[in-house]
């Protein structure tokens, strides 16, 4: 996977707009939106903002190596930062669905150890087309596996 997908945040800005429509229009209103650290927080917030929901995080990670580029094992932090219960209905939110296991282990995870969930939706920006986890919202499915360049990545390829 050599090609790179570069945007920029008036691409990411629209984009995010285009998921905050579409929770919108599907009547689904969440209690809380919990955003995935590190690349699902631009879009948490937005939707936090948008639909005036309290944002609550998680750690969440596969990738390593020095450019952080290669998935290995999932690490999920023990802990939820939120000031408040994480309970009702939640949207999840990440920034992609690359293989879809983050996503898919998030869902157990959080089913797990938070009994007070009702209901949980997920959100991303893009979809990969190998993704073993379709999300309930999303602006964009991508046809190829090409790697995504977010606007606030860009010291990570200095």
């Amino acid at each position: 996977m050599s090609d790179k997908l570069h945007i920029d945040y008036a691409q990411y800005h629209h984009l995010i707009d285009r998921v905050v429509q579409a929770v919108q229009s599907s009547g689904f209103q969440p209690d809380c939106v919990l955003g995935v650290s590190r690349g699902g927080l631009f879009l948490a917030d937005g939707l936090s903002r948008s639909l005036r929901k309290p944002m609550a995080v998680i750690a969440a990670s596969s990738y390593r190596g020095c450019e952080g580029t290669s998935q290995g094992e999932l690490q999920i932090s023990a802990s939820i930062a939120a000031v408040g219960p994480v309970s009702g209905k939640v949207l999840l939110v990440d920034d992609l669905a690359d293989t879809g296991h983050t996503l898919k282990a998030l869902c157990e995870h959080l089913c797990a150890i938070c009994p007070d969930i009702t209901e949980m939706k997920t959100a991303v920006v893009w979809v990969k087309p190998g993704s073993v986890f379709k999300p309930d919202f999303a602006a964009e499915y991508l046809e190829s596996d090409v790697w995504i360049v977010q606007p606030f990545e860009t010291r990570d390829f200095l």
